[in-house]
Parts: structure tokens; C-alpha cells; sequence
């Protein structure tokens, strides 16, 4: 490889993204999942958590951000990197964690109306910025304009499977 040759990282966005492509050697594409989370996340609603990802239970969900999403809660640890927009996420640290949310129920489940406890804060998150949401807490996410978001949490009642339509065919 010749030392003068130059490498340009292109970033996606919700709105300008280009779908790549897979090259199979020896093997069939129908066990890959493949797919880009900027048009997963373009083609949902917003706040809508479609899997792209799925590893033993655990998942990654592309989630489209926009206006003013639910109040949502986990009985584990979950977290959001922003890949495009502005993000801003409400923390409320619940006064009992075990009313909201069953302490073995997987992923993230709504919180039924306001929920009650102390107000941790809000955070600000732009492209590239890592959010933890902690377990015991409710959380809920606010952008002026749409976006998007890469969720860790575990498979759960509200992981949206879409494979037929976001797999590589």
C-alpha cells in the first residue's frame, strides 16, 4: 500500500445515507443481516425500536427521533448513541423501580402516565454522543427535528423484528 494514499470517511445522516452492499465469499446471504440504520430509522415512526442487530438476546434497535417520545423504563442498564441530530433525554430516578417495571422483564417497557420520583436532570446529546440509561429510572428523549439513534438494551415487548424487510436479499 502506497504511504500517499488518502482515506475520506463519509458520515450518514437521516437524510443522506448510501445503502452499501455485501460481498459473500462461499456462503449464502440469506444468514447475514444486513442493513443500514439510517434507512431502518428513515422508514419508522418516530421512537419506534426496530432490531438490527441480535446477539443472544441482546439488541441493537435504529430508533427515529422526533418530537417528544414516551416515558420509558428498563430493568437493566440500556443506552443510545446519537448518530444523527440532536437528542435531549428527561431522567427521573423512580421512587419504586419494581411498580414500574418487573425486575426480571427484558428491554424497555412504557411507563404509564407521569412517572414519580426525583428528577435526575436532562442531557444533551448531539452526533456521536454515548447515553446511559440506567436501570431503576425512567427516561424519555426530545428532538426538534428528526433524527436518529442507535439502542443496546435486551430483546423485549417492544423490539419491532423486521428482518423480511430490512435484510440483505
Amino acid at each position: 500500500m502506497s504511504s500517499n494514499q488518502q482515506f475520506h470517511t463519509v458520515f450518514g445522516s437521516l437524510n443522506d445515507y448510501v445503502k452499501g452492499d455485501l460481498e459473500i465469499i462461499s456462503d449464502n446471504p440469506k444468514y447475514y443481516a444486513f442493513s443500514n440504520v439510517f434507512e431502518v430509522a428513515a422508514k419508522s415512526k418516530p421512537y419506534e425500536k426496530v432490531v438490527v442487530a441480535l446477539n443472544m438476546g441482546y439488541v441493537l434497535e435504529a430508533v427515529r427521533t422526533e418530537g417528544t417520545s414516551p416515558w420509558y423504563a428498563a430493568s437493566h442498564d440500556e443506552f443510545v448513541i446519537v448518530l444523527d441530530g440532536t437528542v435531549e433525554v428527561d431522567l427521573i430516578k423512580l421512587a419504586d423501580p419494581d411498580a414500574v417495571v418487573a425486575r426480571d422483564k427484558q428491554g424497555s417497557v412504557p411507563v404509564k402516565g407521569e412517572p414519580v420520583g426525583k428528577k435526575m436532570g436532562w442531557i444533551k446529546a448531539n452526533r456521536g454522543h454515548q447515553v446511559l440509561l440506567p436501570k431503576g429510572a425512567a427516561y424519555r428523549f426530545r428532538a426538534a427535528a428528526p433524527g436518529a439513534m442507535l439502542m443496546q438494551t435486551i430483546l423485549g415487548d417492544l423490539s419491532i423484528q423486521k428482518w423480511s424487510e430490512i435484510c440483505y436479499k
